[in-house]
């Protein structure tokens, strides 16, 4: 499980989802634009911590080091969500979705792809013995 992100840690994150790799300079100017190199040792500290994090790696192999995410938008977020349903329910996701649904926090596409994922995860019937021996 990862652990939580700084504000500044996720907007560095965010950056890095969606650009895939930036020079420290092009962060910097992302998220203070308009200002002046003062804030080149914020973004350098950010990134070390985030390459502490093991969230980031960072490609030496050129003089202007790019940053990149070692972890996905998606297992982070997964992550986050595990552990506030421990937290919070024992770690059951029935309370969170039943209270997103009743919120309507869910489009009707996300509900028809949890459909699907529930379907493509339910077990072969075959296999589980649980087959009706060819009744209708």
């Amino acid at each position: 499980m990862h652990q939580p992100l700084a504000n500044a840690e996720l907007a560095v994150m965010e950056l890095l989802w969606q650009q895939s790799e930036l020079t420290a300079r092009q962060i910097r100017e992302a998220l203070y634009p308009g200002a002046d190199k003062a804030q080149h040792g914020t973004v350098q500290r950010l990134l070390q911590r985030l390459e502490d994090k093991r969230f980031v790696r960072r490609d030496r192999t050129i003089a202007v080091h790019r940053f990149a995410a070692l972890v996905s938008r998606e297992a982070y977020a997964g992550s986050q969500v595990e552990s506030l349903t421990d937290k919070l329910t024992g770690g059951s996701l029935a309370p969170v979705i039943t209270h997103l649904l009743e919120e309507k926090r869910i489009s009707r596409g996300e509900i028809e792809r949890l459909r699907e994922i529930l379907e493509d995860s339910k077990p072969d019937d075959s296999r589980t013995g649980d087959d009706d021996g060819g009744q209708p």
